[in-house]
C-alpha cells in the first residue's frame, strides 16, 4: 500500500469518526456531509467496506414504517 492509499484510507476513517460525532451531538447536515465523504471515499478506495452506518439507516426505515 502506498501513502496516497494510507491517506484516503485515514481520510476514510475520520469521515466515519466526524459522522458518529455530528450525529451524536444533533448535527445533521453535518452527519450528512460526512457520511457521504465516507461513501465518496470508500468508491474511491475501492477495497469496497461495509457501510458504517446500515444499522441507522434499517433503524430508520423501521422507525419510519412502524
Amino acid at each position: 500500500m502506498n501513502g496516497v492509499e494510507n491517506r484516503a484510507r485515514d481520510a476514510r476513517e475520520q469521515a466515519r469518526l466526524k459522522a458518529i460525532d455530528s450525529l451524536a451531538r444533533y448535527k445533521f447536515e453535518m452527519f450528512g456531509y460526512w457520511a457521504s465523504k465516507w461513501v465518496s471515499l470508500n468508491r474511491i478506495i475501492g477495497d469496497q467496506q461495509p457501510n458504517p452506518f446500515k444499522a441507522l439507516v434499517s433503524a430508520s426505515r423501521e422507525m419510519r414504517s412502524g
